[in-house]
């Protein structure tokens, strides 16, 4: 496999499972030592010896990312990355307007806007001296297109997108290079917790491809945006989806 990211080192959140440990371990296994963030112990130290286990440096951060202080502190004592992977998030559920209370939309600002917004805040200073760094936010198709329900969901993942067109070019100075992905419908615990087995077999059927996506189709994504091949390519959203939402941008 490509050493494309040996020497790097990549702060991914949300990492103990799903995609972003699939992230982790993708860009161990390219050379990366990897900065493991989780708020679950267990997930996170499960991670760590995966991406020990292919001989690069783990390090693991048990924090809880709407906790700001407690977050940028622990970025801080972890040292200098090179990459970060805004990967931490929460799920939709499916839920109507009037099923969403203040306590369900505020928790899903907190992870997925201010969660990205302040991880990015904290690694700047040293992408900043080193005049290098990448920033890879995780968006959704439901930021393309829409959704028919968890319209809270939708709209965090579209402030994440409207910051990574932002943060491209106030970034761009520093040669700090800032893009998205933005996965299609992907079988997790997260997404399989908010959608009954039926609705998902329904709706895998439909997709152009035939298939949905899986968690390594998306890291595949994440590690290329990350590598020496994306020098000169900031600002944009890569979505993995099977076709199933085409939008021009």
């Amino acid at each position: 496999m490509s050493k494309s990211l040996e020497g790097k080192r990549a702060l991914i959140t949300g990492a103990g499972g799903g995609m972003g440990q699939s992230h982790a371990v993708l860009m161990a296994e390219r050379g990366a030592d990897i900065v493991i963030h989780d708020i679950k112990a267990d997930g996170a130290e499960e991670t760590a010896e995966m991406v020990r286990s292919v001989g690069c440096d783990a390090s693991v951060l048990v924090v809880d990312i709407r906790d700001v202080s407690a977050f940028t502190a622990a970025v801080c004592d972890a040292g200098p990355v090179d990459i970060l992977v805004n990967n931490a998030g929460v799920g939709g559920a499916r839920r109507a307007i009037e099923d969403i209370n203040e306590d369900v939309y505020n928790q899903m600002f907190e992870v997925h806007v201010r969660g990205t917004f302040f991880a990015t805040q904290a690694v700047l200073p040293s992408m900043k001296k080193n005049k290098d760094g990448r920033i890879i936010n995780i968006s959704s198709i439901y930021a393309m297109g829409g959704s028919q329900l968890a319209s809270h969901y939708a709209a965090s993942k579209s402030a994440i997108s409207g910051f990574t067109k932002s943060w491209a070019r106030e970034l761009a100075p520093w040669r700090i290079k800032v893009n998205a992905v933005a996965p299609g419908f992907i079988v997790t615990g997260m997404t399989e917790g908010s959608n009954p087995p039926e609705k998902i077999a329904e709706r895998e059927k439909l997709m152009p491809l035939g298939e949905f996506c899986k968690p390594i189709d998306i890291s595949y994504a994440v590690a290329w945006l990350a590598s020496a091949e994306t020098e000169l390519i900031s600002g944009q959203v890569i979505s993995p989806n099977a076709g199933e939402v085409i939008v021009g941008y």
